[in-house]
C-alpha cells in the first residue's frame, strides 16, 4: 500500500543524523528550551528571511501567542477562513476573542477577499489568512482591506514552509507568521513544535515572554504566561530537517506539477494556483463527487487517500454557540463534502506518482 504520507522513509535515510542530534541534547541535558532550541530559532528566521523567530511547542500555541502579542482579547473579533484546520480558530478563542468565519473562493479554496468586508464590525481587530495546503492566499487583496479598516494581518503558515507570494517567502508578509512542525508537515519535528516569525522586536519579545511563563527574568513574572517553549530535542531534530527542506520542497513541486498536468479525469477538480504564487504542495487536495467511493477505489489499487477537512470550521460542534448554519459558507461546505487528499511526499518515486495519476485517470464513479 502506498501511504498518503510515509515519514519512515525520511527517518531511514537520515537516521544517523537524527540520532546524533538527539544524543547531543541528551548529553547536555538541554531539554526545555536552551541551546538547541535557540539555535533553530536563528536558523529558521534566516530561512524565512525575517529578523525574528520564536519557537513554541506547537502551531496552535504559535497562533495563540500571535494573537496575544497583538493585544487581542475578550470582546474582540478576528476574521478566520471557514476552510482551514480548526486550530486557526483556536488561537483566537483561547484569548477570549471570537472567530468570525469567512467563506473560501470556489477555485483556490483560500479565504475569499470579496467576502471579508461584510464581516467586519467595530470589534474586528485582525484577519488571519491561511496558506492552506501549501498555497499562499491572496495577501495583497487581504492587506488592502486590512489597511482600510486599520486591522492586523496574521499568516497561518502551518502548511506552507518555503512557499512564496510574489517572490516573497510566507511568514514575513503580515504582522506575524505562525508555523507548525507537527509530524507530516513539510518541516516536521519528532513530536510537536511550532514557531512565530515577525519583523518587529516588540512582537518577538511579547511572544517570547508569553511562551516562557510570562517572564523575561526567571521567577519574575510580568504577565500571565504559558509553558509553550520548544523542546531542545525538537529544536535539534528540526535543525537537521531544515537542511533538507529546500530539496524536499523541490521534490514536492515536481510531483505536484505532474499531478496538475497529467491528471485529466473530468470527475476530479484540483486547486487553482495563481501565477503570482509558488505553492509547496503540503497537501494535494482534490474534489470528487463521492469521496468515500473514491477513497475505497484507490485503496483497492493499493493507494491510501484521506480527507482534509470533512467539516468546515463554522459548522463544527465546538462553535455551535456562534449560530452558523449550513449555507453560510457554501464554497467551504461544498469542498468539505467532496474533498480527498492524494499521496504526496518527497520520498515518493516517479513510479509511485505515476501510479496515482493512472488510478485517478481511470476512476469512474460507478466502478
Amino acid at each position: 500500500m502506498l501511504k498518503r504520507i510515509d515519514l519512515g522513509r525520511d527517518y531511514k535515510k537520515h537516521e544517523q543524523e537524527y540520532l546524533a542530534a538527539i544524543r547531543r541534547v541528551c548529553e547536555q541535558t538541554a531539554f526545555s528550551g536552551g541551546e538547541f532550541a535557540d539555535r533553530f530559532d536563528k536558523e529558521f528566521a534566516e530561512f524565512c528571511q525575517v529578523p525574528y523567530a520564536s519557537g513554541v511547542n506547537n502551531g496552535t500555541s504559535a497562533l495563540h501567542c500571535a494573537m496575544m502579542a497583538l493585544g487581542i482579547g475578550a470582546g474582540d473579533e478576528v476574521i478566520v477562513p471557514a476552510n482551514t484546520y480548526i486550530a486557526t480558530a483556536w488561537g483566537v478563542t483561547y484569548t477570549g476573542a471570537v472567530p468570525v468565519f469567512v467563506d473560501c473562493t470556489p477555485d483556490t479554496w483560500e479565504i475569499d477577499p470579496d467576502r471579508i468586508e461584510e464581516k467586519i464590525t467595530g470589534r474586528t481587530k485582525a484577519i488571519i489568512g491561511v496558506h492552506l495546503y501549501g498555497q499562499p492566499f491572496a495577501f495583497n487583496r487581504v492587506k488592502e482591506i486590512a489597511d482600510k479598516y486599520n486591522l492586523y494581518v496574521v499568516e497561518d503558515c502551518a502548511q506552507a514552509h518555503g512557499a512564496k507570494y510574489e517572490g516573497r517567502l510566507v511568514g514575513g508578509l503580515g504582522e506575524l507568521g505562525c508555523f507548525s512542525f507537527y509530524p507530516g508537515k513539510n518541516l516536521y519535528a519528532f513530536g510537536e513544535g511550532g514557531s512565530v516569525t515577525c519583523r518587529k522586536k516588540e512582537y518577538y519579545d511579547a511572544v517570547t515572554t508569553f511562551k516562557n511563563q510570562g517572564n523575561k527574568v526567571r521567577y519574575y513574572h510580568d504577565v500571565v504566561g504559558y509553558n509553550y517553549r520548544l523542546e531542545g530535542i525538537q529544536g535539534a531534530v528540526l535543525s537537521v530537517s531544515l537542511k533538507y527542506l529546500p530539496q524536499w520542497t523541490e521534490r514536492r513541486k515536481t510531483i505536484g506539477r505532474r499531478y496538475l498536468e497529467e491528471i485529466t479525469n473530468p470527475r476530479i477538480i484540483m486547486q487553482a494556483h495563481p501565477e503570482n504564487t509558488e505553492p509547496v504542495f503540503h497537501l494535494f487536495e482534490i474534489k470528487t463527487p463521492d469521496p468515500d467511493h473514491f477513497i475505497a477505489y484507490m485503496a483497492k489499487r493499493g493507494i491510501e487517500c484521506n480527507r482534509h477537512y470533512p467539516v468546515p470550521c463554522h459548522l463544527q460542534k465546538a462553535y455551535a454557540d456562534l449560530g452558523y448554519q449550513e449555507g453560510d459558507c457554501p464554497n467551504a461546505e461544498d469542498l468539505a463534502r467532496h474533498c480527498v487528499t492524494l499521496p504526496l511526499f518527497p520520498e515518493m518515486t516517479d513510479e509511485e506518482a505515476g501510479m496515482v495519476i493512472e488510478a485517478c485517470n481511470a476512476y469512474q464513479e460507478m466502478e
